[in-house]
């Protein structure tokens, strides 16, 4: 016969195995650390472009990311460099990224700044984010193509993969021309 407290203890750990993960958000950087990180001499001012719903269907179509774009988190440097912050679906949460980019619309740099996921979080490590470095509209920026998956990340690296190709297209439709 079994004891009230052995029948118990086994029920209270049935119920923190079956508990749910709860995801707790992870922060990495600010907007500002950015800046510093990936352009330490560079001075920026908030530039707004107005997203119009034919844009966003021209931004849809060429990346494949059905999330709007918000087109207030855009910052123009100095000396014509941008740095833009976006967010795509993971596979539950928003994923915020920033990406860098030379006058010229070239990468620069993809910093993870915000992740909620309870997986996929390798989309954080450098090695993976280094992959776009380089990269412009011309290039497939593509996840098994031109960037590499992650085992046990694959939505994650799949949909900031897409989302980068979007800002590539925000530079090639809206930024370039200015």
């Amino acid at each position: 016969m079994h004891s009230n407290s052995s029948v118990l203890a086994v029920l209270a750990g049935c119920v923190f195995i079956s508990a749910p993960a709860i995801a707790q958000a992870r922060i990495y950087v600010s907007i500002e650390q950015i800046q510093t990180l990936l352009f330490p001499t560079e001075t920026f001012k908030k530039y707004p472009v107005l997203v119009t719903d034919e844009l966003q269907k021209k931004i849809r179509t060429f990346s494949g990311v059905r999330h709007p774009f918000k087109g207030d988190r855009i910052w123009s440097g100095s000396n014509g460099s941008w740095l833009i912050i976006d967010e795509v679906l993971g596979k539950h949460e928003m994923i915020t990224y920033a990406v860098a980019m030379k006058p010229t619309g070239e990468i620069m740099g993809v910093e993870i700044m915000e992740y909620v996921e309870s997986y996929g979080y390798e989309i954080q490590d450098h090695r993976w984010r280094q992959q776009f470095i380089g990269k412009t509209r011309n290039d497939p920026v593509k996840l098994n193509q031109d960037i590499q998956n992650i085992s046990g990340a694959t939505l994650s690296a799949k949909h900031v993969t897409d989302g980068v190709k979007r800002v590539l297209a925000i530079y090639d439709l809206v930024l370039s021309k200015e």
